[in-house]
Order: C-alpha cells, then sequence, then structure tokens
C-alpha cells in the first residue's frame, strides 16, 4: 500500500505513524538510531506489505496494468488504492481526509529534523506538496507517478513514464475501485484496525 494507507492504519503515536509512513526510506544503519515506537511502525508497515504483495485481489488488480509497466504494478496499484482510500474516505473516519492530514503534518513537523535525509525531505514534500490529500483526484495521482518515474529515470538510468500508467486507471476504474472495496477491509482486520477505534495493531 501507498502512504496514505500505511498512516491511515497506525497507532496514533506519532514516532509509530512515521515508521509506518517511512519505512523505505529509512535504511541500513540508520534504522539502529531509531526509537522502538518507529521500529513497530517500520514493522507494521512490512506486515502490510506483505499481506498486500500475496493477495489474490491484488494480483488481479496488477494484472489490469498495461504491459510496458507491469514490471511496475505493485507500485502502480499501491498508489491507485490510495486514490480510491481518499476518495472514499469517510467511509472508513469521521474526521475528513484534509483535517486528517493536516493534523499529521503538524505533529509530524517537530520530529523532522531527528529523520535520516532521505525520510526527512520525503516528510518535508508531503507536507510542502499535501501529497496525501491530492491522491483524491487523478491529476494527483498522475502528479506522484511523474514524480516516481523521475527518481527511476536516476536510478536505472534510463527513462521511465509510471504516469503513462493513468491510462490504465481510466480504463479500468470501475474495477480498480470494486478491488479496492473488496480489499481494504480485509487489509484493515489484517492489521487489527477497529473502525474509528484504533487500539489494536500489527
Amino acid at each position: 500500500m501507498n502512504w496514505l494507507a500505511h498512516l491511515y492504519l497506525s497507532e496514533s503515536d506519532t514516532e509509530f505513524r512515521l515508521g509506518n509512513l517511512l519505512a523505505d526510506q529509512v535504511k541500513g544503519a540508520d534504522r539502529l538510531q531509531m526509537s522502538a515506537p518507529f521500529l513497530r511502525g517500520m514493522a507494521c508497515h512490512q506486515i502490510i506489505d506483505a499481506f498486500a504483495e500475496s493477495h489474490p485481489i491484488v494480483k488481479r488488480s496488477r494484472q489490469r496494468i498495461g504491459p510496458e509497466q507491469r514490471r511496475f504494478s505493485g507500485i502502480l496499484v499501491d498508489v491507485f488504492y490510495d486514490h480510491f482510500l481518499a476518495r472514499e474516505w469517510l467511509r472508513f473516519s469521521e474526521t475528513p481526509l484534509a483535517q486528517f492530514n493536516q493534523e499529521a503534518y503538524r505533529a509530524f513537523t517537530p520530529h523532522i529534523s531527528t529523520l535520516p535525509e532521505e525520510a526527512r525531505i520525503t516528510v518535508e514534500r508531503i507536507i510542502e506538496h499535501d501529497w496525501l490529500t491530492s491522491y483524491r483526484e487523478i491529476a494527483g495521482i498522475e502528479d506522484v507517478l511523474e514524480r516516481l518515474s523521475g527518481r527511476l529515470t536516476e536510478r536505472l538510468q534510463r527513462p521511465m513514464s509510471l504516469h503513462s500508467a493513468v491510462k490504465d486507471l481510466r480504463t479500468h476504474y470501475g474495477e480498480f475501485e470494486n478491488d479496492f472495496r473488496l480489499f481494504f477491509p480485509q487489509l484493515m482486520d489484517a492489521t487489527g484496525f477497529k473502525l474509528r477505534s484504533p487500539t489494536v495493531w500489527c
């Protein structure tokens, strides 16, 4: 799952939430410097990812990605599911999405300087551009995929264009939406999430 789902499926503890959000950005020796709540959040992130990667509904969604981007279908479906979570937010939370995100951003701010560089930059950009709220619109999904394409282009030393997969989202919008609606409650159960009463976790 992508950032919005990881944040939603977190304890209220800010460091746990940061760990769940940033597990992929904190690596190697940097992990040894993180707090116990942050590490528990990272563990929760890994449980969420493992559940999603092996789930037949997610695998079905991935098959809807065209062959030119199929290699990155896991990343793309994660982002597409965050779009539907953002669109259907009030099915899962009594707090409006923009308010939920702004409250999280305010809680994160005092911790930013303590994060490893890659994680710090990521959080700063999430807050500055309000990426998590932008997921509600397809244009926001296209933007996040364009940013991912830039990073992959730099890493792989060849042009990448994940944002072109938005055509797959548009073509199979109803099917992706239905997959999300079937899958996300199961993910909530798998992480121990109790709707509107988050007391038991990963």
